[in-house]
Parts: C-alpha cells; structure tokens; sequence
C-alpha cells in the first residue's frame, strides 16, 4: 500500500477520534453544567389550597435559615394524632400531591406539604443543601407548633426520599427521631440514579447533588417504610432494595408487581401507607 495513502488514512482517523472526543467532551461539560435545571424543573405555580381540592388546608409562610419565605400547606391532625410532613418528587409542585393529604387527612392524620425553594413560585434556587434547610424549616415550624419529632412521620417521593432521609438521621443524631419514615420510589443515592440514565457517561462522578441516602439510612432509627414499583424506570426498584437491606429494623417494605414511578397509588400504596400509620405510629 502507498505509505502516503496510509499515513492520510491514520490522520483521518485521528481527525474523526479527535471530532469525537470533543463533542463528547462538550455534552459532558453541558450535562454538568446544566444538570440542576435537568433536576429540578420546579414546576407552575400553586394555585390555593381549595382549587386543589383541600379547603381545609392553611397556607403557611415558613422561614428558612438562610431567610427565604417558603409557602407550605398545612392540615391539622385529629386531637392526639400524628402529623405526615410530605416531601414531593422533583416535578410539579406541592399540589400535585393534594390527592394524597386528602387520603391521609380523611383518616384523621394531619399533613404539612412541604414546598422547596424554586418551586411552585417560592424564591431561591434548588440545591441538595437548600432542600435539606427547607427541611429542617419545615420540621421547625412544626415543633414550635407544637408538633414534636416523636409525633412526627416524615414522608418521601423519589427527590423527596433524599431530603426526607436527611431530615430523618438529622432528628435521630439529635436524640429526638421521628415516629415514622416513608420512602416512596426511593433512590440509593443520586449517583447512582443518574448513572442508569447516563450509562455513557460518568454520570455518579460528576453529579454534584448526591442526596447519598444509603450512607445514612443506617443511622435513622424511625420505623422505615419503602414503598417501590418493580416495573420503575426512572430509579429500578434494585436501589430501593439496597436501601432496605442497608436500614436498621423496625423496618417494612412493599414491592409493588407492576408499579411503576409515579403510579403507585394506582397500585393501592395509600392503603399500604395507611396500614403502616394505623400499625405503627397511630395512638
């Protein structure tokens, strides 16, 4: 072969390598950048309380460390009964959850559907760290309320499972644990729910919001309760099981045949929560 011909071939070679490598290492550079707008979408606006469908709900102004005024919604609990503070996924808002305060309040549990920073017109921006102060504002406003950690079941959706865990080891290193801790559609970590979406990439690595429950699951010491769909495409219901083996008794799980992300309730988890309340918070 002409040694010309085949040193202009290799260089070509190298050339299309070289085009590869770039726009892969821009994608990656755009994913990294960006990846907080992918995460957080935050959703419309509330709208009231009535419009979605709890007119018994007060709206609350909670103020937060770092002196953001978050709205919340907020539904009293029978005389003696337990209070779910509900911590939503990562899309939509708090109102998108109303069917489930319904549930829960109709059974005489109160509510506190806990809205983020960014999200459903509150001001700030998403971030691991801002979620976990909009947490422990919430709880606070909760307590100074008058409704302690021990009468307190903390509950999350799939972003919110990260945020509730949090919330929950950082009431059990203070000595004060919750009565109870759901986790619907629960992540491992993060990490590892953005390494499935982005196999060809080093996703876990550059992930900056690593909302690492599986690290910290082992500390809390509520009643844990996972609830997760096998036919989950968004986090396969294999992270919530390493969830599950990784937290300390007492400790339940529901593994929904034919459950997806987002349509559990579909597949009867209200009962499945509720039983779990009456079984094990409920006086």
């Amino acid at each position: 072969m002409n040694t010309t011909m085949t040193g202009s071939v290799f260089q070509t070679i190298l050339q299309i390598l070289a085009g590869g490598a770039g726009v892969y290492g821009i994608l990656v550079a755009a994913i990294f950048l960006g990846q907080r707008t992918m995460m957080y979408p935050a959703g419309g606006s509330l709208g009231t309380p009535a419009e979605a469908g709890l007119a018994d709900a007060r709206e609350l102004t909670i103020e937060t460390e770092d002196a953001l005024r978050l709205v919340s919604w907020y539904l009293e609990p029978a005389p003696g009964r337990p209070v779910v503070v509900y911590f939503h996924g990562n899309a939509g808002t708090l109102a998108d959850r109303a069917f489930k305060a319904r549930l829960f309040a109709d059974a005489g549990y109160g509510v506190l559907l806990a809205e983020y920073r960014g999200y459903g017109g509150n001001p700030g921006k998403p971030t691991e760290e801002g979620l976990y102060a909009d947490a422990r504002a919430n709880l606070a406003w909760l307590a100074a309320a008058g409704q302690g950690a021990e009468n307190t079941v903390i509950y999350g959706e799939s972003l919110g499972t990260g945020v509730a865990v949090q919330a929950a080891l950082e009431l059990a290193r203070a000595g004060t644990p919750a009565a109870g801790l759901v986790l619907e559609a629960p992540f491992s970590s993060m990490a590892e729910a953005a390494q499935v979406h982005y196999p060809w990439l080093p996703a876990a690595r550059l992930t900056r919001d690593r909302y690492d429950s599986q690290a910290k699951i082992a500390e809390v010491n509520a009643p844990l309760l996972i609830v997760h769909g096998s036919d989950d495409r968004v986090v396969p219901q294999a992270q919530g099981r390493r969830l599950f083996d990784r937290a300390v008794e007492a400790k339940r799980a529901e593994w929904i045949a034919g459950g997806g992300h987002a349509n559990l309730y579909d597949f009867d988890a209200g009962r499945m929560v509720l039983s779990f309340l009456d079984s094990t918070v409920s006086p």
